[in-house]
């Protein structure tokens, strides 16, 4: 009875975020946080306008680039604005409901960026790997039923994962040391046996992590012994330009995502640090890795923008 009571009486959580630091410091995090959210959403929303409205952006590679720039403007949405409110705001309480939204949300999303860059790395391997066959391995069906597959997978797994983190009792604190919802902090908080949230969490990281990480190097490694294999010094030079910045963004989004999801005892600094990157600055980078360095994308976009100053003139 006491444990029931104890349990109720806990409505929602308290974000302490940044609390240990000084004020000055929370504002200095607060518009950097600003100016990295806007980036991210400017330079996303860019990239999902021009490959939208552009019908010679409309190839199997493009079309991957487009889910990952409507997935980066929603999975940045999810933790950000919040954060900014814990940055400055005297109330950092957030209810039972909203928790458990942010971290359906964040997880969902998460997931499906994973396998969506393990799809996008299997879609250059085969363009540069097996070229006269990619026609056939990336139709547009293909395409469209691998991304439709990778979302539902995506969504009704974390559905599961997260109704057994809710199903608990928390009696612990309402204190979570984090800048939002993430699921370990909330786990920390419940006065309960959480071995088969351990487990299913585990199997959530091989799934969404390990198994994507495992397919992009691979993919990768083919594409590099490819590379090497060009008589062309441009050629050669172009795509290890390509390679090398797209792992770079991979293994910074990944490596930071495993050391939080397979290392329990981070400690609550280098946990938010962490959370930080993956949350923030990867979204941020993406477009600009991924789709504002492509000749045919600063080609389409200059091709509208000059469309748009001619209009003015008239």
């Amino acid at each position: 009875m006491e444990l029931e009571n104890q349990t109720r009486a806990i409505s929602g959580f308290i974000l302490l975020g940044f609390s240990d630091l000084s004020l000055q410091i929370q504002r200095f995090l607060f518009l950097l946080l600003l100016l990295i959210y806007i980036l991210a959403m400017v330079g996303n929303l860019l990239v999902f306008v021009i490959l939208t409205v552009d019908p010679v952006l409309h190839t199997p590679m493009y079309f991957f680039l487009r889910n990952l720039s409507f997935l980066e403007i929603c999975f940045t949405t999810v933790t950000a604005p919040r954060t900014l409110v814990v940055l400055l705001a005297e109330d950092r309480s957030i209810s039972f409901l909203g928790c458990a939204l942010q971290m359906y949300f964040f997880f969902s999303l998460g997931s499906e960026e994973c396998v969506l860059l393990g799809i996008m790395a299997y879609d250059r391997f085969v363009a540069i790997c097996n070229p006269l066959r990619y026609s056939i391995v990336m139709s547009n069906k293909k395409c469209i039923h691998m991304a439709v597959g990778s979302w539902i997978m995506s969504v009704v797994f974390q559905f599961g994962q997260i109704t057994f983190i809710l199903s608990l009792p928390f009696c612990r604190s309402k204190l979570i040391h984090h800048f939002f919802c993430d699921g370990l902090t909330v786990l920390r908080l419940s006065c309960a046996d959480i071995y088969v949230n351990d487990i299913i969490r585990l199997v959530a990281s091989v799934i969404f992590l390990l198994i994507p990480f495992v397919v992009i190097l691979s993919s990768y490694i083919y594409i590099i012994s490819t590379v090497l294999r060009m008589h062309s010094k441009d050629g050669r030079s172009k795509a290890f330009s390509t390679c090398s910045s797209h792992l770079a963004v991979v293994i910074l989004f990944f490596g930071t995502l495993m050391l939080a999801y397979f290392q329990q005892n981070l400690g609550s600094a280098n946990e938010r640090i962490v959370a930080f990157i993956y949350c923030f600055v990867n979204p941020m980078l993406n477009p600009m890795i991924y789709s504002l360095r492509s000749k045919e994308v600063k080609g389409a976009l200059r091709k509208r923008l000059w469309e748009k100053m001619s209009l003015f003139r008239l």
